[in-house]
């Protein structure tokens, strides 16, 4: 049996129905806030001697009525409230709207301590129109993006978590950079444990670039390295002593162009057959063979190039601390 859908897209029906229940929880909540706060300015004295001058009636009612249950009344809000917890999650758990079925109270955290029968923690439930908005908003019936007020803090949000980013980002470099100055033997532990267990397939790497590279070259360059080779046997025949001598007898000069032209082909093929002979098996197993024997002594490390290393890595990550070290949000919000 297939899976279900973790975030299934609600029928409107069922998204409007969270709705309307979120709004009775919110009027639960305005009502609850207001009798604790009204029965707290009950109690001074001021305020009731004012309320029974003014409204004795009122005055009498509230006394006996609320007042005097007002430990009752208010235990029947938090048993709603409780009710309310209970019944979220239950649905959360139908909807598979979580990752696990548990995830509910502390995604929720603001309407469980709000269950707490305490003044402080029923403000908490306040937090339940973000709720309300982000479901509206996804409902499309508002447009939270446009509000000023979501401006205003989305604006200072995206600064404070650049700023915050920036700041981790600019000690982790620079405690990378302390370790590098630090460290006696970075560059052998470099090539140990990041070069070497990669060897065949630099060498690889290095014959196939050279391979392709010089190929390239070749095929791009072919008429300047045949006119280079023809002026350079012209001017090796004409300043040879033997070719001036030659150029006395008779039919010498003929003689003389005639063995131009053939050392000048003989030249051209020659190179011609090296640059196909690049891609031959042969050549490419010649290259490994000569990039292998070179790498150890390549990599060997003494003092010089153990500080060389150290030093590029230092000043690549100087380099990334400028870049971080950039306010970019700056050029977004000015």
């Amino acid at each position: 049996m297939p899976a279900k859908e973790r975030y299934p897209n609600l029928p409107k029906a069922v998204e409007y129905a969270h709705i309307g229940w979120d709004f009775l929880i919110l009027a639960a909540v305005i009502i609850n806030l207001s009798l604790l706060l009204f029965d707290s300015l009950f109690l001074l004295d001021p305020i009731n001697q004012t309320i029974a001058s003014i409204a004795p009636g009122f005055h009498t009612f509230y006394d006996t009525a609320i007042h005097s249950r007002f430990i009752a009344i208010d235990l029947y809000f938090v048993a709603f409230f409780v009710a309310d917890v209970l019944l979220g999650w239950a649905v959360a758990i139908a909807e598979r709207r979580y990752h696990r079925w548990f995830f509910y109270p502390f995604i929720h955290w603001y309407d469980v301590l709000g269950c707490i029968p305490l003044s402080g923690f029923r403000w908490l439930r306040v937090l339940r129109v973000v709720s309300l908005l982000n479901r509206l908003h996804r409902l499309r019936i508002i447009d939270v993006t446009r509000w000023t007020s979501y401006q205003f803090v989305a604006k200072y949000y995206d600064i404070l978590l650049e700023e915050l980013s920036d700041r981790i980002a600019l000690r982790l470099l620079g405690n990378v950079q302390h370790q590098i100055v630090a460290s006696d033997s970075l560059t052998e532990q470099v090539i140990d444990r990041v070069v070497m267990p990669r060897k065949d397939q630099l060498i690889r790497e290095i014959s196939q670039r050279l391979e392709s590279t010089v190929g390239q070259a070749y095929q791009q360059n072919r008429t300047a390295i045949m006119k280079a080779i023809d002026e350079l046997v012209s001017r090796t025949l004409r300043e040879s002593p033997e070719i001036q001598k030659l150029h006395r007898l008779p039919m010498g000069q003929t003689a003389s162009n005639a063995m131009q032209a053939s050392l000048s082909g003989v030249a051209q093929r020659l190179v011609d057959e090296l640059a196909l002979g690049i891609h031959s098996p042969e050549f490419r197993q010649l290259i490994e063979q000569t990039a292998e024997s070179g790498f150890e002594s390549w990599l060997t490390v003494d003092e010089g190039s153990a500080h060389v290393t150290e030093q590029v890595l230092y000043d690549m990550i100087e380099m990334l601390k400028e870049q971080v070290r950039l306010q970019r949000w700056k050029g977004r919000y000015e």
